[in-house]
């Protein structure tokens, strides 16, 4: 098949698609569309109605299940052309929607009966937030992939297909199959159950919860760890709190190197005070033989284990009050002295 007949059977598979869910709001709600689950229709004895219905469903969920299997799909694309595989996919599920409302066998028998009541505008858009958490759910988890676009756009402009990546947006934090979930909402709630939407309801229902185990088989199998990391922490279909603790996030631990974060920094030392009496020159001497004791921290580190500091010794004997002039020679040099030793 050519990239251009390729794009436009990729687009003609979507219509038909679109159109199907469409007439599916309709069709659920008994709103718009001639043909519904409750109005119009071939009548038929209650067993009759019951055997066709079921095997319509039947027939759209074995195909649903048997072509998304990585095993058909192995054999399927040596007949089908990979780039539009899942536009065929799409196709036939889509079809056999448009058979089941064709053939449909209306069961009007009332379970409930709501209308009228304050609950039924309720009821009735709750049934259409469930259809919009179904788009919104394919939108989050690329809608244009899942139903085939993608990938003949692809091979139109000649690029490499790659399979979109394990994600978790939004709804998908809060349940792992939120799209199946809309569904669900949707058919369940109603203002007025007829025995043929129970039916509907009721075994399309079972359907997804069967076909989420053979989904989920599949995607542990192409995402590994990953996805079994998400099983234990998200709900399967009812939001409810998670079932395991999120994963702790773990700081990584500090440099041998580097003091723990509470260690008080050590004081900087400070030159001690030339002794009284001092001139002037001798004290700037003083002063500049001391300076590096000030810009040694990190050395002086090294010896705070020690004996105390000799410059602390040499502090206090240059405060001894008894010390005259004639002793600033002899201070200068036992300072220069002391910082020798301390370095």
């Amino acid at each position: 098949m050519g990239r251009i007949a390729a794009l436009l059977y990729g687009i003609v598979a979507y219509l038909v698609f679109f159109a199907s869910f469409l007439y599916a709001i309709g069709f659920i709600g008994n709103w718009v569309v001639p043909q519904s689950v409750d109005v119009g229709g071939a009548a038929s004895p209650f067993g009759t109605a019951l055997l066709i219905n079921v095997l319509l469903l039947g027939l759209f969920a074995a195909q649903h299940n048997i072509m998304a299997r990585p095993a058909f799909k192995a054999v399927w694309t040596k007949i089908v052309p990979e780039p539009v595989e899942r536009s065929t996919y799409v196709l036939f599920a889509s079809l056999l929607l448009f058979l089941l409302f064709w053939q449909w066998r209306p069961m009007t028998d009332e379970i409930w009966n709501v209308q009228g009541a304050a609950i039924a505008p309720l009821l009735t858009g709750l049934s259409l937030a469930g259809w919009g958490l179904v788009l919104a759910s394919t939108v989050l988890i690329n809608h244009f992939d899942l139903f085939g676009l993608r990938q003949v756009y692809l091979h139109f402009t000649k690029q490499e297909y790659v399979p979109s990546g394990f994600t978790t947006p939004l709804f998908y934090r809060l349940v792992r199959h939120p799209l199946l979930l809309g569904f669900m909402i949707a058919f369940w709630a109603t203002a007025v159950m007829t025995v043929g939407h129970l039916v509907f309801a009721a075994v399309t229902t079972v359907w997804m919860l069967f076909s989420i185990q053979l989904e989920e088989r599949d995607l542990v199998a192409f995402h590994g760890q990953a996805y079994k990391d998400y099983q234990k922490s998200v709900r399967m279909i009812i939001p409810l709190p998670k079932k395991g603790p999120a994963p702790e996030s773990t700081a990584p631990a500090p440099a041998a190197s580097e003091p723990p974060a509470s260690a008080p920094s050590a004081p900087e030392p400070t030159a001690p005070e030339p002794p009284r009496g001092t001139s002037p020159s001798n004290q700037a001497a003083a002063r500049q033989r001391t300076q590096p004791i000030a810009g040694t921290r990190s050395l002086l580190a090294e010896t705070r284990n020690a004996k105390p500091s000799s410059v602390e010794a040499t502090a206090r004997a240059s405060r001894n009050p008894k010390r005259g002039p004639g002793a600033t020679g002899r201070t200068s040099h036992r300072v220069q002295a002391e910082v020798k030793l301390a370095l």
